[in-house]
């Protein structure tokens, strides 16, 4: 069973708040751990400030739209905007620590599809029509399987 909260944004940074504190509401709903949800806040405000950045440049008339689907053992975020799309591949390449860079080297602007991989259990982008960003986090409860806790409830001798 999932449910699916859609939400659409101006592509502006006063509303990257407003997403954050949608996806938490919804995160802790859900049972993630504090931890958790801090990194799915920050991989959401990375992935609309690309958009916010990148995707409609100057113009003021740009909107995101943001899909948060909640299944048992998962939430998945869509963020997508229909403006300037750009090459996943070589962006992925030329930014991040990935290349071996210190720290110090490292430009700020290049960290955020970096720090989306790093945060979310998965991610895709679609770069074919404007930009498709697709993060999925897994509930794992602290790690323990559910099938585990039949042990826990077992009378003690």
């Amino acid at each position: 069973m999932s449910d699916v909260i859609e939400m659409v944004i101006p592509a502006k940074p006063d509303y990257v708040g407003v997403a954050r504190l949608t996806v938490s509401g919804i995160a802790s709903r859900m049972g993630y751990t504090f931890d958790e949800i801090e990194d799915i806040k920050i991989a959401v405000s990375e992935a609309i400030t690309n958009s916010v950045n990148h995707a409609y440049g100057t113009k003021d008339e740009g909107e995101i739209r943001l899909s948060y689907g909640m299944f048992d053992d998962k939430l998945e975020i869509t963020v997508m905007d229909k403006g300037k799309s750009f090459d996943v591949k070589a962006a992925k390449l030329s930014t991040g620590p990935v290349n071996g860079k210190p720290v110090e080297q490292i430009n700020e602007g290049g960290l955020g599809l970096f720090l989306i991989e790093t945060l979310m259990d998965k991610v895709d982008i679609s770069d074919e029509a404007g930009v498709v960003v697709m993060m999925t986090k897994y509930l794992n409860r602290d790690g323990v399987d559910e099938s585990v806790d039949q042990y826990k409830s077992a009378p003690s001798q």
